[in-house]
Order: C-alpha cells, then structure tokens, then sequence
C-alpha cells in the first residue's frame, strides 16, 4: 500500500521562501518513495511524500519549524492510494 502524508505551513509575511527552504533542507531517518514540495499564494508551502507502508504505520514526519517562521499551526494529513493512473 501507498501512503501519502501531506505537510503544509502558512510562513511569517514574506518567509515564504525560507520556509520553503528549511522543508527541503529536513532528512528523515528513513527515505519515501517520493518526496515533492509546492508553494502558493499566501507564502504556504506543501511538502507531500509517499511511502510504501500500511495506512497506521509509525512513519517520519517532518517537525514544526521554528514559531518566528509561521503564522498558524502546521497542518498535516494522511492519505492512502486508491488508485493511480
């Protein structure tokens, strides 16, 4: 099975692109099958990776980054494939 956990962040007023940068520069212990980061308006960022795991597995997440970087609360989600195509 493919698991999806989605990561998104809203950034400080103008931080956008330091917070995209900080996503990219977080290792985990442990590398996903995909990992893809996006950017929109309102400096957010989305960091999305895929894992070939069961839906419940312990499966590294990427941290808060720093209170000073954000506005709100990192929102996360997980996901499982239903289908690819």
């Amino acid at each position: 099975m493919t698991v999806a956990l989605m990561w998104e962040a809203r950034a400080a007023e103008g931080r956008g692109g330091e917070l995209l940068a900080w996503a990219r520069e977080q290792r985990f212990d442990a590398m996903p099958l995909r990992r893809e980061y996006f950017r929109a308006p309102g400096d957010r960022v989305l960091v999305i990776t895929w894992w070939d795991a069961a839906y419940d597995a312990e499966l590294p997440e990427l941290p808060d980054p720093a209170p000073e970087l954000v506005t709100r609360a990192v929102h996360r989600w997980r996901f499982e494939s239903v289908d690819a195509g």
